[in-house]
């Protein structure tokens, strides 16, 4: 079973495109859907309490407010990190297992932040999905609640676009439509597919 990273800067389509691999039937592993679930367990919003007070109201997590509170702090991030990624982590083996016991070809490991928390190296091959300059920032300023300034945090703390781009195996250009976004994942399963049996050809023959 092949591991396939999938990543991109804020605003370039990242999402758009892991729906469309879900939507074919490929297994995703959603790294921010899993936060999202974490940050429902009780025991996590007493622990994240304790260090965040401002972002727990009512028993739950504001994760609007713990954004602003990472976002230009360094140390409070990497607490959050600490606090986090192990969680994380966990959730991503039981889903790895669970599909290399069906035995599926490839899965897609959703993961906004692959290179920035070095996860590079655990995965076979990286897609970066990648839009022009002007395009990314007039999609993220149109989300609610974006700034200049918000963006400006955001992009600091993410490794550049061109960089990414220069550490893909495959990249995927979302400047169009979404059937063309959509014929560029199909494009990708196929080769995705064509690899994972010279793979399992390669180990049958060891």
């Amino acid at each position: 079973m092949l591991i396939v990273g999938l990543t991109g800067s804020i605003a370039t389509g990242k999402s758009e495109t892991s729906k469309l691999f879900s939507q074919a039937d490929v297994p995703v592993f959603d790294a921010d859907a899993e936060v999202h679930e974490i940050y429902k367990d009780k025991a996590v919003v007493a622990k994240l309490a304790r260090y965040f007070p401002d972002a727990v109201q009512n028993g739950e997590i504001n994760r609007q407010t713990l954004g602003k509170l990472v976002l230009t702090d360094a140390k409070k991030l990497k607490t959050l990190e600490t606090l986090i990624h192990p969680l994380v982590q966990a959730q991503r083996e039981k889903f790895l297992s669970r599909w290399k016991a069906k035995q599926v070809n490839f899965v897609i490991m959703d993961i906004p932040l692959l290179f920035e928390t070095e996860q590079g190296d655990d995965v076979d091959y990286v897609i970066v999905v990648s839009a022009p300059d002007h395009l990314q920032r007039q999609r993220a300023l149109s989300r609610p609640g974006m700034t200049d300034e918000k963006l400006a945090g955001i992009l600091f703390r993410q490794v550049p676009d061109s960089e990414k781009r220069k550490r893909a195996d495959f990249i995927i250009e979302n400047s169009g439509s979404i059937d063309q976004l959509r014929d560029q994942v199909d494009v990708l399963i196929g080769k995705f597919r064509a690899l994972s049996g010279k793979q399992d050809n390669e180990r049958n023959r060891t």
